[in-house]
């Protein structure tokens, strides 16, 4: 339930004005509860999980409270367990501080470039990143916490799953004892109470749950598909599920505008919805959709904020959102007023099948696995749909007028079989679309654990590099119930170099022995030194030669 007005609070012109260009009318639970108090300056505890409006609840006040620029001296840090949190909540951060230019934000983690990073810090009054990057600058010097107002931590229990909890305490250690600390947390187990002690003053607790949206109502499904085949695959989905009225989210305005342009090519009632369209526009839109006018509605999630439709059938998430909140926003537009809902969703990846899992876990519930409907199945749909629209015209007076034509053509012999064909067919008009050729990505059995004590059999990946290649050790391995995908996308992510380049793994109790191109050899080596894999440090190193057995010997028979 939303309740007061932004207006009421005591906000700057700017950030008013930003807020109000966000569409941001009236203030959430959390917001109305936690914004006052970090604007007063108390140190805050936030306990909500869902789409509640946690990181404008932090957001605002901490764009309103910074007022200059001190290069590498940031008046506010904001912590985030990963870079996709990291970016979602900088993006939302400039949103905030579009018309306060001292407000200005720098978004730092693992893998990207230093050198971008460092003239960021020079130019800013608040950081976002992760704590192992936080780490890293301040150890360079390019990161100076003396100056720091406020600190946040976002989705603590979360960083502290990952293994933070050291870098979160020296990173507070060394910031100014005269601070404001604001922790967010979906739970709060002892370590996040052991930090509140520790490292807060007198902490107001805000803790909403009543606002926390119910998923009940929702079937949550996702589709593991090839990305050439990704459009393709949302038609068929949406022939199969989207009857009625049904909205399709995408991360970009440019990915509104082509999808858009394909569906309507393929036969859907379809238009976008974004937030460079003028409020005219977005409002005949709604208008429209409301009305039944289109049948599916492709958005973005900065445009979605204003979609209140009762009878969404089903949402499908072209892309997948970065942030948490988004996504429990996004499928709640389905599912209302007591009714039933879907949510459908597109992965393409791994990496995404793992955000998928991430969302789960959040949730704690499931986002179960879906394959894609066969022609089969959606001729039998539309089969099912002609029948029942031919018993609705039978029980009508309308079928006397035409019954001296159908004897007519008994009489004259023709198939009536074949003349209900024909006028089914007839019947359906310019309405059958196309069904699109997508084949789904079917998993592959798991390698089993090898007998403890000896290495693993080296996983040969399918279209491995050939060519010389430059062995690297990590320094991680079976004891910590490591396997080759967690290894494969650690470096495809933190190095940001292509699966391709990585060839055969070796697994051993306490390292683990990877093979790459010379390029992403010296990548992986400049970039991923204490990187984290499954919550671990590991380093990386180059490894010696691989030993080679002693030659069997010839053990002939004594004579």
């Amino acid at each position: 339930m939303e309740q007061n007005i932004f207006e009421s609070l005591p906000l700057s012109s700017a950030v008013l004005r930003a807020a109000q260009e966000l569409g941001y009318e009236s203030l959430t639970p959390i917001q109305a509860s936690a914004i006052p108090l970090i604007l007063e300056g108390h140190d805050v505890i936030g306990r909500s999980s869902t789409g509640t409006g946690k990181t404008a609840a932090f957001g605002i006040p901490v764009v309103e409270r910074v007022s200059r620029i001190v290069p590498n001296h940031p008046q506010a840090l904001i912590l985030a367990p990963t870079r996709e949190l990291s970016l979602q909540i900088s993006g939302e951060m400039r949103k905030y501080a579009r018309y306060k230019p001292e407000a200005a934000v720098c978004t730092v983690y693992g893998g990207d470039s230093y050198t971008a990073q460092n003239a960021g810090l020079r130019a800013s009054s608040i950081v976002v990143g992760t704590p192992g990057r936080i780490m890293d600058h301040m150890r360079r010097g390019t990161l100076l916490l003396d100056e720091l107002v406020t600190v946040v931590l976002d989705e603590a229990d979360e960083m502290l799953n990952m293994g933070f909890v050291d870098d979160i305490r020296q990173i507070l250690s060394s910031a100014p004892e005269r601070r404001q600390t604001l922790l967010f947390s979906a739970t709060m187990p002892p370590a996040i109470l052991a930090l509140t002690q520790d490292f807060q003053h007198d902490p107001k607790l805000v803790a909403v749950d009543g606002g926390q949206r119910t998923l009940d109502t929702i079937e949550q499904f996702f589709y593991h598909i090839p990305q050439p085949q990704k459009m393709r695959a949302l038609n068929l989905l949406l022939q199969r599920y989207g009857q009625g009225r049904s909205v399709v989210f995408c991360n970009t305005r440019r990915m509104v505008d082509d999808l858009v342009e394909y569906l309507t090519q393929a036969g859907f009632s379809a238009t976008g919805l974004h937030g460079e369209m003028s409020q005219s526009i977005r409002t005949r839109v709604m208008s429209d959709f409301k009305m039944g006018r289109l049948s599916v509605l492709v958005a973005t999630d900065v445009a979605a904020r204003g979609i209140d439709v009762e009878d969404v059938r089903a949402v499908f998430n072209y892309d997948i959102p970065d942030d948490n909140e988004y996504y429990i926003h996004r499928i709640g537009r389905t599912g209302r007023a007591g009714r039933k809902g879907e949510s459908h969703t597109l992965a393409c990846n791994s990496a995404q099948i793992r955000r998928i899992k991430e969302l789960e876990r959040f949730l704690r519930t499931p986002i179960r696995r879906a394959y894609m409907p066969s022609k089969e199945e959606l001729f039998a749909l539309r089969r099912d749909a002609a029948k029942q629209r031919v018993l609705e015209n039978m029980s009508t007076l309308a079928s006397v007028n035409w019954s001296p034509l159908v004897e007519e053509m008994e009489n004259e012999g023709l198939d009536l079989r074949a003349v209900a064909c024909a006028l089914l067919q007839m019947n359906e008009g310019g309405r059958v679309m196309e069904l699109p050729d997508v084949t789904d990505i079917v998993p592959t059995a798991r390698p089993q654990t090898p007998p403890s004590g000896r290495a693993a059999a080296p996983a040969r990946r399918k279209n491995a590099p050939s060519g010389d290649m430059v062995a690297l050790t990590a320094s991680i391995g079976r004891n910590q119930r490591i396997a080759p995908n967690f290894i494969v996308s650690a470096i495809v992510e933190g190095a940001d170099v292509p699966a391709s380049t990585i060839g055969k793994i070796d697994i051993y109790a306490d390292h683990t022995r990877v093979e790459v191109t010379p390029d992403s050899a010296r990548r992986i080596l400049q970039t991923m030194q204490l990187a984290r894999i499954k919550g671990n440090r590991v380093r990386f190193s180059l490894a010696n030669p691989a030993p080679k057995r002693p030659a069997k010997p010839n053990k002939k028979a004594k004579k």
